[in-house]
């Protein structure tokens, strides 16, 4: 059986609810931000650009809803790469209620590798192409960024 991707573990904050009681549709662009941001931290060691070697910017994202988050629950943003271009990568997301897998939210977000000073495009180096291919399965980390108590590795997992 494959190792399930990377998995981001967090809870739904009051303040991140709407009058709805629901997760304000805009949240939900923040939590891709926070899982890619964990993922790409798994992959490279850091989201310093000067520690990591990479600078991105967002270039297009697409978010589809199919069911709510409400206050406190805990989500589970599963994160694969989906494709690495020459200049650019896309990120997959999907954002589960945990534990029992409903699938609430789906999000594809294309990056471009930028020049962390001029901010122009720059190709995605050799060492950031073969991280991000291989990704990050098994790996589950929450909130605080450690490695979950309540969750374990994949078998096989690095």
């Amino acid at each position: 059986m494959a190792a399930l991707p990377f998995r981001f573990l967090f809870r739904v904050r009051y303040q991140e609810c709407d009058a709805q009681k629901i997760v304000f549709n805009a949240r939900w662009a923040e939590y891709v931000d926070l899982a890619s941001g964990e993922y790409t931290r798994a992959l490279f060691g850091s989201v310093d650009p000067d520690v990591s070697g990479l600078d991105w910017r967002l270039v297009r994202q697409t978010i589809e809803w199919n069911a709510s988050g409400r206050y406190d629950d805990v989500l589970e943003a599963r994160v694969r790469t989906v494709r690495v271009g020459t200049t650019s990568f896309t990120l997959a997301t999907e954002f589960v209620r945990w534990p029992d897998d409903a699938i609430l939210v789906t999000a594809e977000t294309v990056y471009v590798s930028t020049h962390p000073i001029s901010g122009t495009k720059q190709p995605v180096s050799d060492d950031h192409r073969r991280k991000l291919e291989a990704g990050a399965p098994g790996v589950i980390v929450d909130h605080a960024g450690a490695l979950s108590s309540h969750a374990r590795r994949e078998p096989g997992a690095p």
